[in-house]
């Protein structure tokens, strides 16, 4: 494992860059999952009418995620995850304006829909730039990213509770951090890797990556920890679009109490990815991920069934903490053989974010019937059965 030293300055950079972009993505989708409550209030919205217009987002996410592989291929990590940032920035600031100066359901839509398009776009695209350094970096690092994407959302969390506790009105707070994301975005382009991956599109090499991106969709093993990060992508994303919600609705939370909450789930999340990287060199993958999933079961079980405020929280931390290892996991087994890489995490977060697209309707409209916080007891049902798909990550043989 080469140390500090070793390292080409190059690829440091690199690093930091990844992390960066990384934790301008949590700060955006924090500060919006953060004021989710005041826009519900703003619209009139009941929990499965919010649910449709959160799926806005999730068919963005899932339509950026038909096309980035092959922008990636194209325009390159960087230019692709300029773009993608731009939208997020841009969906944000229509959101929040939209939401908070019309009113008008059908603008906040659209604009929650570019937000998910430029997020899923640039969730691909970074991940891809993300293995490319790992691999030069010769450790695992992925968890690490993926932290500081949760360093981020804590940081756009904590802002959020400040904003709703303060009244900042909501187009002024998603409009301002729409900005401060756009600029540290663009900024940090600038120290991506030179990647030869996707330099020449319009050579016969990139033409096999194009049909090797069909040829990952008939791979069991990868097909297999899409699956897992799927389960992954919905116990985060059903805490990330419903624990504030839910706390305020069945605990009784004030809203800025609600957005607190949901920090709490992101600092379990933050501490699981930044200490996971060492627990999985010692242990391996398979060990840890099954140790995490079996805290994030128990986590969200006593989140819903608690019975009272402290015990809840107590049990948002852990569920945070056992969500935080599948997806950067799933993201680093499928990004195990390099040459493969580009073609299976794209595969791999395809079937990832269909959890964002089935999971906010899935919870609204069970919402409607039961609760928002007893429709998170989806969360630990869905996740028991994924234990059996956690030995898919086990590094093959080389």
């Amino acid at each position: 494992m080469p140390g500090p030293a070793a390292v080409p300055r190059q690829v440091r950079n690199a690093r930091n860059a990844v992390a960066a972009v990384f934790a301008f993505n949590g700060l955006a989708i924090a500060t919006w999952f953060a004021r989710v409550p005041a826009v519900r209030d703003a619209l009139s919205l009941s929990a499965g009418r919010l649910g449709l217009l959160l799926l806005a987002m999730s068919i963005g996410s899932i339509v950026a995620l038909a096309t980035a592989g092959l922008a990636t291929q194209r325009l390159g990590t960087a230019r692709t995850v300029g773009v993608a940032g731009l939208l997020i920035a841009g969906g944000l600031a229509g959101t929040g304006a939209a939401a908070g100066l019309t009113g008008w359901l059908p603008a906040v839509a659209v604009a929650l829909f570019a937000f998910g398009y430029g997020f899923g776009t640039c969730e691909v695209a970074i991940n891809v730039e993300g293995a490319a350094v790992e691999r030069r970096l010769g450790r695992t690092v992925m968890p690490r990213f993926h932290a500081a994407f949760s360093l981020g959302t804590v940081v756009g969390a904590g802002l959020g509770a400040l904003a709703a506790g303060a009244g900042v009105p909501v187009a002024a707070h998603l409009v301002g951090m729409a900005v401060v994301v756009a600029v540290g975005i663009l900024v940090a382009l600038g120290s991506f890797l030179p990647t030869p991956d996707t330099a020449e599109p319009d050579t016969a090499a990139a033409h096999g990556r194009s049909g090797g991106l069909l040829a990952a969709w008939r791979e069991p093993r990868t097909l297999l920890i899409g699956l897992l990060v799927l389960a992954a992508a919905f116990a985060e994303g059903s805490a990330s679009d419903w624990l504030a919600v839910a706390f305020v609705d069945g605990y009784g939370f004030s809203e800025a109490a609600g957005a607190a909450v949901f920090a709490v789930f992101v600092v379990g999340m933050t501490v699981g990815r930044t200490a996971g990287t060492v627990a999985i060199d010692r242990w391996g993958r398979v060990p840890v991920l099954l140790t995490c999933t079996l805290l994030a079961v128990v986590g969200a079980a006593v989140a819903v069934l608690g019975g009272n405020g402290p015990v809840a929280v107590a049990g948002v931390a852990v569920w945070g903490l056992g969500a935080s290892l599948g997806f950067p996991v799933g993201m680093s087994a499928a990004a195990d053989d390099e040459d493969r890489a580009p073609a299976r995490v794209s595969v791999v977060a395809a079937i990832g974010y269909t959890a964002f697209l089935a999971g906010p309707p899935l919870l609204g409209l069970l919402g409607d019937q039961v609760g928002t916080r007893y429709a998170l007891l989806v969360v630990p049902v869905l996740l028991l059965p994924t234990l059996a798909l956690v030995p898919a990550v086990r590094p093959p043989a080389r």
